[in-house]
C-alpha cells in the first residue's frame, strides 16, 4: 500500500522533472550546451507566479478558481519564454562561434546572476506560495489517495508534454528545430533563420520551466531566490538519465527519477534521497553515458 502511495506521489513528481528536463534537452539538441541558469528560469517564474495571482484573483474575482489558475500558468509561461529570449539574445548569441567551455561558463554566471539578483530584487526571505487551487485528497480506493496539487501537477504536465510533442513533429518550427539539431549548417544554407529558431527553441524551453517552477511552488508551499537549484539540477539528471538531446529521453528520465525519489523519500533512507538522485547521474555517466533513449554520436575532428 505504501509502495503504491509514493509512486502515485513519484509520478506527480517526476512530471515537474519531465518539464524542466526538456529545457535542457531542447537546448542542448539544438546548441550542443547545458544551459546552466535553466533551474534559475524555475525559480523567476514561480516569483512571477507569486505576484500575479492576487491580481489576477482580483481581476477574475467572479469566475472561480481555475481560470485564475490558468491565466496564472500562461502569462507565466509568456514571461519565461521573453527572459529565456533574452538571455539567449544577450548572454549566448555573441559567443556562438566561441568554444562551448566558454558558453558554459557564461551560463554558470547568468545562474549566478539571476540568484543573487532575486536576492536583492526579491528579497532572502523564503515566501509562502499563494493557493491557486483548493488543497485537499481525492480518494483512489483499495486506502489510495491523491492531493489535488499533485493531480493537477500530474495534468498539466501531461497536456504541456503533449503539446510540446505536437509543436515538434507536425508543425514547421518543429521541423526547422529538427533540422538545426540534425545539421546547423545545412539548415541555414536552406533558407531556415537560424536565430530566430533558436531564440524560439529557448522561449519554449524557458516556457516550460516557467510552468515547472508554477508546478513546483504548488507542491512545496513556499518559494526563495535559491530554490531552482536544486530541482533544476535533478531535472539535469533526468535528462542525462533518459538521453540528453532526446525529448522523450527526458520526459522518461523525469518521470523514472521522480519515482526513485518518492519511493526513497518513503523508506527508512529518506535522508538519502537526494544523494540517490546524483548517484544515479555517476552510473549513468559510468554505465551508459548517453542515456536510456540517447544515442551515440560521434563528432568530427
Amino acid at each position: 500500500m505504501e509502495f503504491s502511495q509514493q509512486l502515485i506521489n513519484g509520478l506527480s513528481l517526476g512530471s515537474i522533472y519531465a518539464l524542466i528536463a526538456l529545457g535542457y534537452s531542447m537546448v542542448y539538441g539544438v546548441l550542443r550546451f547545458i544551459n546552466f541558469a535553466h533551474g534559475d528560469i524555475l525559480m523567476v517564474g514561480a516569483f512571477i507566479g507569486y505576484y500575479l495571482a492576487p491580481r489576477v484573483q482580483i481581476f477574475l474575482s467572479g469566475f472561480g478558481v481555475i481560470p485564475v489558475g490558468i491565466v496564472v500558468l500562461m502569462l507565466t509561461m509568456v514571461a519565461c519564454a521573453l527572459l529565456g529570449i533574452s538571455i539567449e539574445f544577450f548572454a549566448y548569441r555573441p559567443l556562438r562561434k566561441h568554444p562551448r567551455l566558454t558558453v558554459l561558463i557564461t551560463s554558470i554566471g547568468v545562474s549566478l546572476l539571476l540568484e543573487y539578483g532575486g536576492q536583492i530584487l526579491f528579497g532572502v526571505n523564503v515566501k509562502p506560495f499563494p493557493s491557486l487551487l483548493p488543497s485537499f485528497r481525492i480518494p483512489l480506493g483499495f486506502g489510495l489517495s491523491v492531493a489535488s496539487n499533485h493531480l493537477v501537477a500530474l495534468g498539466v504536465s501531461g497536456i504541456l508534454l503533449l503539446v510540446l510533442r505536437l509543436l515538434v513533429l507536425h508543425t514547421r518550427l518543429g521541423l526547422a528545430m529538427r533540422a538545426l539539431a540534425y545539421n546547423q549548417e545545412a539548415a541555414a544554407l536552406m533558407g531556415i533563420n537560424t536565430n530566430v529558431i533558436i531564440s524560439l527553441t529557448f522561449a519554449t524551453g524557458s516556457a516550460l520551466a516557467g510552468a515547472g517552477g508554477i508546478l513546483y511552488a504548488l507542491n512545496i508551499h513556499s518559494i526563495d531566490p535559491l530554490m531552482g537549484i536544486l530541482p533544476g539540477m535533478k531535472a539535469f539528471v533526468a535528462a542525462v538519465l533518459g538521453g540528453i538531446g532526446s525529448l522523450p529521453g527526458a520526459a522518461l528520465g523525469g518521470i523514472l527519477l521522480g519515482v526513485v525519489e518518492s519511493l526513497i523519500g518513503g523508506s527508512s533512507i529518506s535522508s538519502y534521497r537526494d544523494a540517490v538522485a546524483f548517484g544515479i547521474l555517476i552510473l549513468i555517466l559510468l554505465l551508459r553515458p548517453t542515456g536510456i533513449l540517447g544515442k551515440t554520436v560521434q563528432e568530427k575532428v
